[in-house]
């Protein structure tokens, strides 16, 4: 379907493990993604929604553990992203450009974070971290794909200890709070 400009809508059938290298790369008119029910899509190919510039929302199913470079990069209206609790890695570049996002939640299971993987998500405000692996990682400008390069508060799971230094150089302890469940440690930037 490689910059199908016809394509709308997508449904994803249930038996589908892995979408491709660049399979909806430049279909710039897709404005909805639909995985069946019961989906066993386990990764997301490197430049796979790249450029699909009508995306506006996605429910990544719970069964992928992996997101390809550029992966949704360029999907410049995506408002909204379900990272599901089962992603191991992000990679380079792959949610850059989506100014949209306001706020993303990084599950306990990702351990790896690529490169500019959220450069230029210039509305991402709120961050929510339940991964050890990146908060530790956080330790400059540019870190875990420059995930707080925009963010305003961040909250970070209570039971992570060894926060990188960008966080306690740049942000300051507001107290805690539960959110869906999960007690955070919230953080707000010090402009």
């Amino acid at each position: 379907f490689y910059n199908c400009k016809s394509l709308a809508s997508v449904t994803i059938p249930a038996s589908v493990t892995s979408i491709g290298d660049s399979a909806f790369y430049g279909c710039s008119r897709i404005e909805t993604v639909t995985f069946a029910e019961g989906s066993v899509l386990e990764s997301i190919g490197s430049y796979a929604f790249r450029d699909c510039s009508r995306l506006t929302n996605i429910e990544i199913p719970a069964s992928v553990t992996s997101i390809g470079d550029e992966a949704f990069d360029g999907c410049s209206i995506l408002t909204k992203i379900s990272i599901p609790a089962s992603v191991t890695s992000i990679g380079d570049y792959a949610f850059s450009g989506c100014i949209w996002f306001t706020k993303i939640e990084i599950p306990a299971s990702v351990t790896s974070i690529g490169s500019y993987a959220f450069d230029g998500c210039s509305g991402l405000a709120t961050v929510y971290i339940q991964s050890q692996s990146v908060a530790s990682g956080l330790s400059g400008f540019g870190s875990a794909g420059n995930l707080l390069s925009y963010a305003d508060t961040v909250y970070i799971r209570s039971d992570i200890s060894g926060i990188g230094s960008y966080v306690t150089d740049n942000y300051t302890l507001q107290g805690t709070e539960v959110v869906g469940g999960v007690r955070y440690r919230r953080y707000r930037y010090v402009k």
